[in-house]
């Protein structure tokens, strides 16, 4: 099976001055702005950072579920976040880490089991593997 996904960006400007806009093709993002204010300078608006940890913690968050399905558990809740850090290396800029925090309600599961399978989730997401030049933390908990 192959699945192929869209997402488009339009620019305007130079890098300092200029705009872009950020479309996705399934519609949750359509035009959405973001910019160097946005991304450098807090201003509001949208970054590739956070859109990479968004799709990496959704990527994670799925691989759990399918972790905990194999091993016979169903979660009741999970709640996940990541922090992508940019810095400035020699060069330029690089994404130097991802810190994934799930916070997760599982009944019946043991903390080990629990922690062991969403370890194995991190490593296996398809997200994962592709940003596995970066290094990566998880913070995973049962609540």
């Amino acid at each position: 099976m192959k699945i192929n996904r869209k997402a488009s960006v339009g620019w305007e400007g130079g890098l300092k001055d200029g705009r872009g806009t950020i479309s996705t093709a399934s519609g949750a993002l359509a035009d959405y702005p973001y910019g160097f204010a946005s991304r450098f300078e807090g201003v509001a608006g949208s970054n590739p950072e956070e859109l990479l940890g968004a799709a990496h913690a959704a990527c994670f968050t799925m691989a759990t579920s399918l972790a905990l399905g194999n091993a016979g558990y169903t979660a009741e809740r999970m709640d996940t976040s990541a922090e992508v850090t940019l810095e400035q290396v020699e060069g330029g800029f690089a994404i130097t880490g991802i810190k994934l925090v799930m916070r997760a309600r599982v009944p019946n599961i043991e903390d080990r089991q629990f922690r062991e399978l969403a370890e194995t989730a991190k490593a296996n997401c398809p997200l994962s593997k592709a940003l596995a030049s970066v290094p990566m933390t998880l913070d995973a908990e049962l609540v």
